[in-house]
């Protein structure tokens, strides 16, 4: 099982700031990167040292993504470069420059 470096209250505050502030690059993460292509909407659940837990919707239906990230992290800081380098990963496989005031765009 994957350790849970990171505290309840620093979970929370990332799945919600991602999910208020960054729904359309968490929606192109799952997209490009948690083989879920044809998601109209995602948000993220949770995440852990090992990866992030989203949930997309798919045909209508909300089905469970986890996408691992590059290696193991233990710093909150180290989340965000994390998400920032994934949603560059996602706008090149899905052939869009990455969007304005994404988590990279400041």
């Amino acid at each position: 099982m994957p350790e849970a470096p990171f505290a309840a209250e620093a979970v929370s505050a990332i799945t919600r700031h991602m999910n208020e502030d960054h729904p359309g690059e968490t929606l192109a993460i799952c997209r490009a990167l948690g083989g879920v292509p044809r998601a109209t909407a995602a948000r993220m659940t949770g995440l852990d040292s090992e990866g992030g837990d989203y949930a997309a919707v798919v045909g209508g239906a909300e089905t469970a993504v986890r996408i691992r990230w590059s290696e193991p992290l233990t710093e909150r800081a180290q989340v965000r470069r994390e998400v920032v380098r994934m949603y560059r990963e996602a706008c090149e496989r899905l052939g869009a420059p990455p969007g304005g005031e994404g988590p990279g765009g400041r």
